[in-house]
């Protein structure tokens, strides 16, 4: 119960890396704020009362991030419920993936509103709120890395926010405040699945572990950032790709 008395908020929590996150913060004695997006009450529930079940205490937090005041209301929202927090994971980003022709201004803007200004909204809250020796840690991906077709805005997107992080560690590491990126590679989620057994062995094929992660594989990376133990990692843009970048 390494985390036990700490107050976690995790966006995008109702399923894939997010749930996995929150399921392993709460089995380390974490309070857990599930973030979801309106849309998937059901799944969000579903977690909540898996860590209930399990021992554990969470409540369920609707809320489109890119809306500015509904995202900061999950900061209320922990602090209503449990009187502070410590520890800020943000997960939810919008996905959509397309040619830089082919993307529309609006899509653009969808994308950068969801990904790029929650995550500077998120970043300036959990400065603020958070007390000394907090930990902040931002799911990025390692499409930042990997020029790959297709991917450009919603990668950019992400690098954005690994810049963000990065100066942010700067400013309040004085306070014992950790910041961190986690860049996942190819990760088991629904989403991949979806896409098809073709793709999944594409992605193994061009990873030298031989597989693609679990999400408890990056869910065991930010345990660790989050705990005492990643006290003197900061500022970092974390590699989580079994070794493809």
């Amino acid at each position: 119960m390494a985390l036990e008395g700490k107050v976690a908020l995790v966006t995008g929590a109702s399923q894939g890396i997010g749930r996995t996150i929150a399921e392993r913060l709460a089995g380390d004695g974490a309070s857990v704020v599930v973030n979801y997006y309106p849309s998937s009450r059901q799944d969000a529930e579903d977690v909540v009362r898996g860590i209930r079940a399990a021992g554990g205490i969470a409540v369920a937090a609707p809320a489109d991030i890119a809306d500015a005041a509904q995202l900061r209301g999950l900061f209320d929202v922990a602090e209503e419920e449990f009187g502070h927090l410590d520890i800020v994971v943000l997960n939810a980003a919008n996905t959509t993936h397309g040619t830089i022709a082919d993307t529309s201004d609006e899509q653009f803007d969808a994308i950068f509103a969801t990904n790029v200004r929650s995550g500077f909204i998120a970043l300036r809250e959990a400065a603020i709120r958070l007390p000394d020796g907090g930990r902040i840690v931002a799911i990025s991906a390692g499409l930042t890395l990997m020029p790959r077709p297709g991917t450009g805005i919603y990668a950019a997107s992400k690098a954005a926010v690994d810049h963000l992080v990065r100066v942010l560690a700067n400013e309040v590491g004085a306070r014992g405040i950790t910041v961190n990126s986690v860049l996942p590679g190819a990760v088991l989620t629904p989403a991949l699945l979806n896409a098809g057994q073709a793709v999944i062995d594409a992605e193994v094929a061009k990873t030298p572990l031989g597989r693609v992660a679990q999400p408890e594989d990056i869910a065991d990376i930010v345990r660790f950032l989050v705990s005492e133990q990643g006290r003197w990692i900061t500022g970092q843009t974390i590699g989580a790709g079994g070794g493809m970048f």
